[in-house]
């Protein structure tokens, strides 16, 4: 009698095998499960009628390059609850591939594929009006919207980070 009903299911179990491991294979990402964006604000504080900007940098952390980003930035609801508090965005530089018309709410363009481990950083600035309300505990702080899509847009990633802002002091 022929033994060929075990050495058949082994092969044809060896490639199964293979490919499920192949496919449970889940790309290098941060271990503490945070997005990979990192955002800072360049004054603390910010005098009515004057400027801060603020920047934002997308990092790829995977072993496959990020392919779409979509990116929003606005006020937070306290700010936007800030009787008085008056600014604007009036500039968008240093990406490589414009914002939208409208940055408050609108999007970031990022260059993409952005490669693994590359970093791509994207700036706004936003003007205080000379009548704002001022004061100590007046804020403007916003927070980010982040969506992107990595290994052939099989996967994606997205959430929320807060993005600090400044406070708008009285001069």
């Amino acid at each position: 009698m022929r033994r060929t009903h075990p050495r058949r299911a082994a092969l044809a179990a060896c490639p199964a095998l293979v490919v499920g491991l192949l496919l449970s294979a889940a790309p290098a990402a941060r271990a503490d499960g945070q997005l990979p964006l990192t955002a800072v604000s360049d004054k603390q504080t910010t005098v009515r009628g004057s400027e801060f900007t603020v920047t934002l940098t997308l990092t790829n952390p995977y072993d496959t390059p990020i392919q779409f980003v979509y990116q929003s930035v606005q006020e937070t609801y306290a700010t936007s609850l800030e009787t008085g508090l008056k600014f604007t965005a009036t500039a968008c530089g240093t990406q490589t591939n414009g914002c939208s018309d409208n940055v408050h709410g609108g999007i970031a363009r990022y260059n993409v594929p952005l490669a693994p481990g590359a970093s791509s950083a994207f700036t706004v600035t936003y003007a205080v009006a000379p009548d704002s309300a001022c004061g100590p505990g007046t804020r403007i702080d916003l927070y980010s919207y982040l969506y992107y899509e990595y290994k052939g847009g099989e996967a994606n990633n997205s959430g929320i980070v807060g993005v600090p802002g400044t406070q708008v002091a009285c001069a």
